[in-house]
């Protein structure tokens, strides 16, 4: 920037001297947006909004959303989705108290004709926790007008109060898989979201309430799971007590067969007497008989 007859140059162009400094800071901010929305330079857009009624019913962000056809280019969809300067077509979108869907319409990209990305989401009350836990059930790409990829989500949970966050939810292995493909579409393709964050059924102001992190320890599932195994090791403790009650039995009965008795001196005497008596008794019959012979 520098003074040239009574006004100010900047990259070429003359301002008056009377421009408020603000423009110019105003420009330079432009420029720098423009550098960092270039590949490689993830920009922080603001979260998808699906409204009911006048309200914002789900919120959907993600730093970027990449998608993979086999060995093909890779697709770049972050702008498409979440640029409030081109919204993505999200009028198929539904919510009520137990369901929502998530449909956004990206129309072509690239190769790929009409498509679509469908998240399906669930509101359930479980007991054991007490609460409403809301999970996102499957994602699907519908392209092509009939073909369709449906992957399965696996441990994507989170309490209604909260919102759900995980760095990677993705169809990758490096990424701990979170979604499984279910059909043979699905095994051709790889889907990508990174910082996924999501909240639907109980939004309120329009921004996500405080997230549940995909590493959190208890979920639904593994609270069971925990119940679950606790019942198990109190029944294998009962079984090892119980064989252990009845070794010790066998053994007493063991014991006790083994035991000899004492004579008692007495009727060790009366007996031997008896025997004697019995003998002479036997000894006076034979002769008794003799002389009667």
């Amino acid at each position: 920037m520098a003074e040239s007859d009574g006004g100010m140059r900047m990259e070429g162009s003359l301002v008056p001297a009377g421009q408020p400094i603000r423009r110019l800071l105003q420009s330079l901010d432009v420029s720098r947006r423009k550098l960092l929305q270039m590949p490689g330079y993830p920009v922080p857009f603001p979260p998808l909004k699906v409204l009911s009624n006048g309200e914002p019913c789900l919120l959907f962000q993600a730093r970027r959303l990449s998608l993979r056809y086999e060995r093909q280019k890779q697709l770049d969809l972050t702008e498409q989705a979440f640029s409030p300067q081109k919204p993505v077509d999200t009028s198929q979108s539904v919510c009520s108290r137990d369901k929502a869907m998530l449909v956004m319409r990206f129309g072509d990209v690239e190769d790929v004709r009409d498509l679509f990305i469908r998240l399906q989401l669930s509101n359930t009350f479980y007991e054991s926790s007490g609460e409403w836990w809301f999970s996102v059930d499957s994602i699907s790409l519908l392209y092509n007008s009939s073909e369709e990829a449906v992957f399965n989500a696996s441990e994507v949970y989170a309490p209604a109060s909260s919102s759900y966050h995980c760095l990677h939810v993705s169809s990758l292995q490096q990424y701990s898989a979170l979604l499984l493909p279910s059909t043979d579409h699905a095994r051709r393709w790889t889907v990508t979201f990174t910082d996924f964050q999501i909240q639907a059924f109980n939004v309120s102001s329009g921004k996500f309430s405080p997230a549940s992190d995909c590493a959190t320890f208890l979920t639904p599932a593994i609270m069971m799971g925990l119940v679950t195994s606790l019942i198990l090791l109190l029944v294998l403790a009962y079984a090892l007590h119980m064989v252990i009650h009845l070794k010790h039995i066998e053994h007493d009965n063991e014991h006790k067969a083994d035991i000899y008795y004492t004579e008692n001196p007495e009727l060790s005497e009366l007996s031997e007497h008896s025997e004697h008596s019995e003998h002479s008794e036997h000894c006076v019959e034979n002769i008794t008989e003799k002389n009667f012979l």
